[in-house]
């Protein structure tokens, strides 16, 4: 598991690197403005069909049969994948039909404080945005085949040719049609995320293509039973991100801009590395033979993530301004942005070690074949983000927004645990009072490092750009090596784990089908 999280954790880092980049070119072009507001709403569409297929639903309906019929073979398992290709282009086109005449409706659901112009414009970024959802549904499809097929490092690396080719068609396509062109750019981005690879597939001998689906296979009938549920709760927990859209309409302008560019810097660590491990477990989890094993394995899984995002999340919380400084501030990014993103930021990083074991449970639910407990999970914390949303936008504004889903999926981690715990009949025994010290400690340490290299040597936001990346390069690697060594000296099983992995892959081992 360990070592294709790391395969993983290599492709993402590209992806997610690029991905920042994107941001630095949409924001030198649009900075925090209503056009952009009405953009990232239309946007939101097209990200929940990735976050709701490539890393929801359908992963989690068709990796555990898929990974199951391998054992009955590999064109078994190639042949269910084709007919679900098929089920999968009919289902997707009907809803992008659905969203194209839909619209205007859903536009004024998630930006209920639009004044007319900006609904009209969010509207048109909509219709034009809804062709994404076939494209990035094909591409689940097939990073779901071949992650079961051991195949981890391309899939990973797939988004990087998406936001590769937005870079290099935005500022093309923005001097031609302004910000409908950036709708433009995610098309493309959404084509090159699946024929990178459906052509890695066709290189590896797991091309998928559509055949004729038999609906009495029970296989194919188990995954699209499985689907509809998991879709279903699924789709409740992307809710969170359209309350943020739905009550940032109602606040200042560039509220929902600025959300949006501290969600990507949220981003870069979450799909780095808990997405990676969380995708990585799956097909594990879903072979355990025994409760033990998907104990262990799960545990493992959960404090691998706490272990590295939990230094991300302190680091970034330390460094924040700068960090937001030296990405975004240039163009019509100005001070104002600078300050409230850097405030989005610190409040989301509080709440990602509760995201990273949320993710990871919400794997293990699936696993165990449990959408009802899945769908309660979520639905507890779409309803704790509304509440706590509501509760605090008006006294902290933006920063509430920020705040309130950190809360949220810190409390929903520990109710999918909960639920977890009762399946398996046994305590799943992450926190032991050595590990949490083996931890906290390096942590300690680190926090201390950064205040005090803050304090010797200021950032200068005055600087020359190769001064202030040095600087933040400068911090992250003392930060990590403090967090490393600490670590090291005090002998967390994690990195046995990592030495584990780098032998067994130096000496070839691979897992089922094709290893990249």
């Amino acid at each position: 598991m360990v070592r294709h999280a790391m395969l993983m954790m290599a492709g993402t880092l590209v992806s997610r690197v690029l991905g920042l980049v994107r941001e630095v070119v949409v924001a030198a072009f649009f900075g925090a403005t209503r056009s952009l507001d009405a953009f990232n709403v239309a946007y939101t569409l097209a990200n929940l069909a990735r976050q709701l297929l490539a890393e929801g639903a359908l992963s989690a309906a068709f990796v555990p049969v898929f990974s199951r019929a391998l054992l009955e073979g590999r064109e078994r398992a190639l042949s269910l994948g084709r007919q679900a290709m098929t089920v999968l282009i009919a289902a997707s086109g009907l809803i992008v039909l659905l969203g194209i005449w839909g619209a205007p409706l859903l536009t004024r659901l998630m930006a209920p404080g639009f004044d007319a112009e900006a609904m009209e414009l969010t509207t048109a970024l909509t219709r034009w945005m809804f062709p994404f959802l076939l494209l990035i549904s094909l591409a689940a499809l097939t990073m779901g085949a071949l992650n079961s097929l051991g195949s981890f490092f391309i899939p990973a690396l797939a988004p990087a040719f998406s936001n590769l080719t937005f870079i290099i068609t935005a500022p093309f396509f923005v001097a031609r049609w302004g910000v409908h062109g950036l709708t433009l750019s995610v098309l493309c981005g959404g084509a090159m995320h699946f024929l990178s690879q459906w052509l890695w597939g066709w290189h590896i001998g797991a091309v998928l293509t559509p055949s004729r689906p038999d609906l009495r296979d029970p296989d194919l009938r188990k995954m699209m039973a499985l689907f509809l549920p998991y879709a279903a709760g699924l789709s409740l927990n992307q809710v969170n991100p359209v309350i943020s859209r739905m009550l940032g309409s109602f606040l200042e302008e560039g509220s929902i801009s600025v959300l949006n560019y501290a969600n990507r810097v949220l981003q870069l660590p979450l799909g780095l590395f808990v997405i990676a491990i969380s995708q990585a477990v799956l097909p594990q989890l879903a072979r355990s033979r025994s409760s033990e094993d998907f104990t262990e394995t799960l545990r493992h899984a959960l404090r691998f993530a706490l272990f590295i995002v939990l230094p991300a999340s302190v680091g970034l919380i330390l460094i924040s301004r700068p960090f937001v400084h030296l990405i975004f501030v240039r163009g019509a990014f100005d001070e104002r942005a600078w300050e409230a993103t850097s405030i989005c930021l610190s409040l989301g990083m509080l709440g990602l070690p509760g995201m990273a074991c949320s993710t990871v449970v919400m794997r293990g639910l699936y696993a165990l074949s449990m959408p009802r407990a899945a769908f309660t999970t979520t639905l507890f914390s779409v309803s704790s983000t509304a509440m706590l949303s509501l509760a605090l936008m008006f006294p902290m504004g933006y920063a509430g927004l920020a705040l309130a889903p950190s809360i949220a999926f810190t409390l929903s981690s520990l109710l999918g645990a909960r639920y977890v715990r009762r399946k398996l009949d046994r305590p799943l025994g992450i926190l032991t009072p050595g590990w949490v010290l083996g931890i906290a400690v390096p942590l300690v340490l680190m926090g201390l490092s950064i205040t005090a290299f803050q304090a010797l040597l200021p950032y200068r936001a005055q600087g020359a750009l190769g001064t202030r990346a040095l600087w933040c390069l400068s911090t992250v690697l003392l930060s990590a090596s403090i967090y490393i060594v600490a670590t090291m000296a005090l002998r967390c099983e994690e990195w046995h784990w990592i030495r584990e992995a780098v032998s067994r892959k130096r000496g070839g081992g691979s897992a089922p089908g094709h290893s990249d």
